[in-house]
């Protein structure tokens, strides 16, 4: 499973180039610091009060479209009639009339305003034209540099990314990683999760990370059993959507973190694979294959999980090779809970594999949880308890049928899988 010497050369070679480029930024910046040589401030560097606008002012038009729509769809709540008013604070249409914005109490003593002019500065900053240092993310980890994956910040530190002084560069890039990074601190051997009782991973949840990690680390497991090891890890992404769209350097970041082996990112659902040109979602009837590099390739399926499960197309499963996630999948919503609970559930915890799935918040979650237990209970191990994750988006979003709603992705994150019943010697 290792890359072959020739790949780790290159990979050592580029590492030491990237290392040395870093040193000297690091040098030229503290003689400059030390000397009081840096430039005075842009104008254009991002502040709260440079990004703020009404949205139904804005210069962007998609975001006065958006602010359109928000009339269109959303409610008062305080009236129940439609929005007719934004929200000086917030810059975001949230009232039916400057009246109910002064009476709704609830929205003034909580300060939602504050989140939602959050909301309405980090999206004014995507489109300000503004250079985006923070996006020229760092290459392979050196092989003596250990990560830290206690947090963003400790992990944009030690894996040597552009120092990210302020708050619009971290909502602007762990919007992006939130995807990757969250799968690789559940897999991660310094995974910022703990076993129970300090932490949220079961025993069950333990069992299943080791047999993974067996996988992730052959040089500290050199016999490592499995059906068949000689193929790349499979990471199967359900009802993928945004996380499908991202570019290969992004994902690329996982594979870094684990040097040593293969992965196969399956992106499976009717929404995983969008024609950018033609503004539509690809149907096909076999597998999309797209190869980052030899260590990294995306493979789209455009229908749902249970079709090609029955199809017994991934077969066989492997616990050591092959772990699913599913992001803000909504197993309990009214609206969508039809789709995951009938045979994808089945066939899902009929893998005996790791799921572990992600909520907007810890009531989205919740919910999700429930609604597994609840169908599934008695076949169901829980992994990994709801908890909040170390490493959500730290950008916030609007709901724009409901602008009061505020939401983070990946804010919660939890594990289970298909229950395993032992041996019982009798």
């Amino acid at each position: 499973m290792m890359l072959s010497t020739t790949n780790r050369i290159s990979t050592l070679r580029v590492n030491r180039c990237y290392k040395i480029l870093n040193q000297r930024r690091f040098i030229i910046g503290f003689v400059r610091n030390s000397l009081g040589l840096d430039p005075p401030p842009s104008p254009d560097d991002p502040t709260p009060e440079n990004r703020f606008y009404p949205w139904d002012q804005s210069p962007a038009g998609d975001l006065r479209e958006r602010a359109a729509r928000i009339r269109t769809l959303a409610r008062c709540p305080v009236t129940g009639k439609e929005i007719n008013y934004t929200c000086p604070l917030s810059g975001i249409p949230t009232h039916h009339s400057r009246e109910a914005w002064e009476q709704d109490k609830q929205y003034h003593s909580s300060k939602k305003y504050e989140l939602l002019k959050k909301v309405n500065i980090y999206e004014h900053d995507l489109r300000s034209g503004r250079p985006f240092p923070e996006f020229d993310f760092p290459l392979g980890q050196d092989f003596d540099r250990a990560v830290n994956m206690t947090n963003w910040d400790l992990f944009f530190y030690t894996r040597q990314f552009y120092s990210m002084d302020t708050e619009f560069q971290l909502a602007a890039v762990t919007k992006m990683l939130s995807y990757p990074i969250s799968i690789a601190s559940v897999l991660h051997q310094f995974s910022p999760y703990s076993l129970n009782p300090k932490g949220p991973i079961t025993l069950e949840g333990l069992k299943s990370l080791a047999a993974l990690r067996y996988t992730l680390y052959p040089l500290e497991h050199r016999t490592v059993s499995t059906s068949n090891k000689d193929r790349p890890m499979r990471i199967f992404i359900l009802g993928a959507r945004a996380e499908a769209q991202l570019p290969g350097h992004v994902w690329k970041q996982l594979q870094f973190l684990f040097p040593d082996q293969m992965f196969e990112l399956h992106f499976i659902g009717p929404e995983c694979l969008l024609n950018k040109e033609k503004h539509q979602y690809v149907v096909s009837s076999t597998p999309v294959v797209k190869r980052v590099d030899e260590t990294l390739a995306f493979v789209y399926h455009t229908d749902y999980f249970h079709v090609f499960h029955e199809a017994q197309d991934f077969f066989p499963y492997d616990p050591y090779l092959d772990v699913f996630f599913c992001f803000h999948p909504g197993f309990g919503a009214p609206e969508s809970s039809k789709s995951w609970m009938d045979e994808t559930m089945k066939g899902l915890l009929e893998t005996k594999c790791a799921i572990f799935t992600t909520g907007f918040n810890q009531t989205d979650l919740l919910r999700d949880v429930e609604a597994v237990k609840g169908k599934f209970g008695k076949e169901v191990d829980v992994l990994m308890e709801p908890v909040k994750n170390v490493f959500g988006s730290t950008k916030w979003e609007l709901n724009d049928m409901n602008p009061q709603e505020v939401y983070q992705f990946n804010m919660y994150i939890a594990g289970f899988r298909g229950k395993r019943y032992h041996a019982i010697e009798v």
